[in-house]
């Protein structure tokens, strides 16, 4: 049996990233032979990452990259906050988003394909896998070219906000991009809401508008006509969707105006922007912490 030395750990750390532990182990099973313990660390820190990839990632981080007119926003995830602050991962995070920017990839699987650094990025996301232990997904991106400009604000990296606009100004960009990440509109304006959100609003503006009626019939109120209440209900619908859209918001910065008051004084229109709240949709498995230890507990002893 070759004798495994601190220096030959350190040599296959160096080549694979993996953790020390994994590395001794490799060597020792390799008989001290580097290539064969590279062989050996890539079947485990595969297999590592397929374990991991059937749970659920909805911490994470959203970044942004802005090289001129071209620029990407995407969120990855992880299983934990902890893992979303690992400086490794937020290097996946970055060089993610500029490969977005500069390739233009279709989807997600696409962007996994690109080469980074002699690998894919698949290949990069499924060793940092192995060597944290923890799932990790890249879940969506946008990507912006505009003859234009780009602004962008993150939030703590859990919130993030790219604006495309136009406009001499760089600070009111910088500025909205802002506004958007603290009031999150669903749309730039009115008439882009979603109609389904329109829908479910005039439905709880409805109900509401019922259970008033109820109440005051039961007071011995007079009931309110037929076109009273139809005002009221589209009364509700309007200033719902003045609260979602961004050009009708009261501006973070100065409420006596609105956004689009603020453009128009800044002689600034915005063209789109794109807002990313990190685990949004997700769903979070509620884990039971003493049953997740013992569990960790007895993987370590086989």
């Amino acid at each position: 049996m070759a004798a495994i030395t601190a220096a030959m750990v350190g040599e296959l750390r160096g080549k694979t990233d993996a953790p020390m532990m994994e590395c001794k182990k490799a060597l020792t099973e390799a008989d001290g032979d580097m290539g064969r313990a590279e062989e050996i660390l890539r079947v485990k820190l595969g297999g590592k990452a397929s374990k991991a990839s059937s749970r659920i990632t909805a911490e994470g981080v959203v970044v942004a990259y802005i090289a001129g007119n071209i620029g990407a926003l995407l969120e990855i995830n992880s299983e934990t906050d902890f893992v979303a602050k690992n400086d490794d991962f937020l290097a996946l995070a970055n060089n993610a988003a500029k490969l977005v920017a500069e390739n233009n990839p279709a989807d997600v699987a696409a962007l996994l394909a690109l080469p980074l650094d002699g690998k894919t990025l698949d290949d990069v996301r499924a060793a940092l896998i192995g060597k944290i232990g923890e799932n990790m997904s890249i879940r969506r991106f946008q990507r912006f070219e505009t003859t234009g400009k780009l602004a962008s604000y993150l939030h703590n990296s859990r919130i993030g906000v790219i604006v495309e606009f136009d406009g001499a100004d760089e600070q009111i960009g910088k500025d909205i991009a802002m506004h958007i990440a603290a009031m999150k509109p669903v749309s730039l304006s009115s008439d882009q809401v979603p109609a389904e959100m329109i829908e479910k609003e005039r439905s709880v503006a409805a109900l509401k508008a019922q259970e008033d009626a109820d109440k005051a019939a039961a007071e011995g109120k007079p009931a309110q006509s037929p076109e009273i209440l139809a005002k009221r209900l589209e009364g509700s619908v309007q200033k719902y969707l003045k609260e979602v859209s961004l050009l009708n918001q009261p501006f973070v910065k100065n409420d006596k105006q609105s956004v689009e008051q603020t453009l128009k004084a800044a002689n600034t229109t915005v063209k789109s922007f794109t807002m990313y709240v990190v685990g949004e949709g997700i769903e979070k498995k509620q884990d039971d912490f003493a049953a997740e230890v013992a569990a960790q507990m007895a993987a370590s002893k086989q």
